[in-house]
């Protein structure tokens, strides 16, 4: 399996490209501000036809790119029904805390053709399997995206801005919320195997494992301690 990533625009926010391996079709996560560029550059270098964008959440930081990568190669872009707003509206996703200077050089709006995604379910692109999770608190519309162990590579789970290495995604934007982040972490990443890669939305990669270990907000949970809410939210990101 290949996967190629980027962080990409004013916020470092990861853009991924995925496949079974080099020269074949791939899909796309999160590409938001200022990816297309680095899209178009890991495109040749691998060698790869991208079938689909899929989206962990509707934030402009992870959207900004996607109506020209998607027209570009005439693909779908999929996303959670709750976050779809924010394809049109990125300034109502993120309220008076943040202001929104580079609006005059993003593109916003819909792709021609967006996909909507559901809990539980498989995509299967690119030759690739990916279940989603859905996993409010971010936002609404957070998803996860997860592919399974093969003989060869670990279970890989790409968090959005659910989990971090070290930290979570904040909840004071619109649509967020601390005990639904908690809920999100307690049902979608503490089932999951130790072994399983952390691809996030910002900064490095880490594995279940390390952050039952060390995360602070994942040891409270698993603790079964979910008293996070009283304090405030990590702001790393958007």
């Amino acid at each position: 399996m290949l996967i190629a990533g980027f962080p990409a625009g004013a916020w470092g926010t990861n853009c991924y490209l995925v496949a079974p391996a080099a020269g074949e079709e791939c899909v796309i996560i999160d590409p938001g501000h200022q990816a297309a560029d680095g899209v178009e550059e890991a495109l040749r270098k691998h060698r790869l036809k991208p079938v689909a964008v899929v989206l962990t959440h509707g934030h402009i930081d992870h959207v900004a790119s996607v109506v020209p990568v998607c027209g570009a190669h005439d693909v779908p872009a999929w996303i959670h029904p709750e976050d779809r707003y924010m394809l049109s509206d990125p300034e109502k996703a993120l309220g008076r805390s943040i202001g929104m200077p580079l609006m005059g050089e993003l593109t916003v709006g819909e792709p021609d053709d967006v996909k909507e995604l559901t809990d539980g379910t498989t995509l299967g692109l690119a030759g690739l399997e990916f279940s989603v999770a859905h996993a409010p608190g971010h936002t609404k519309g957070s998803v996860t995206f997860r592919m399974p162990e093969t003989a060869d590579v670990p279970s890989v789970f790409f968090s959005g801005d659910l989990l971090f290495a070290g930290s979570i995604g904040r909840t004071d934007l619109p649509g967020g919320s601390m005990e639904d982040m908690l809920r999100s972490l307690a049902g979608v990443c503490l089932p999951l195997d130790d072994s399983t890669v952390v691809l996030s939305g910002h900064g490095p990669q880490t594995t279940i494992g390390q952050e039952r270990a060390t995360n602070p907000y994942l040891r409270e949970v698993a603790a079964g301690r979910q008293d996070r809410g009283a304090a405030e939210a990590p702001r790393r990101g958007m």
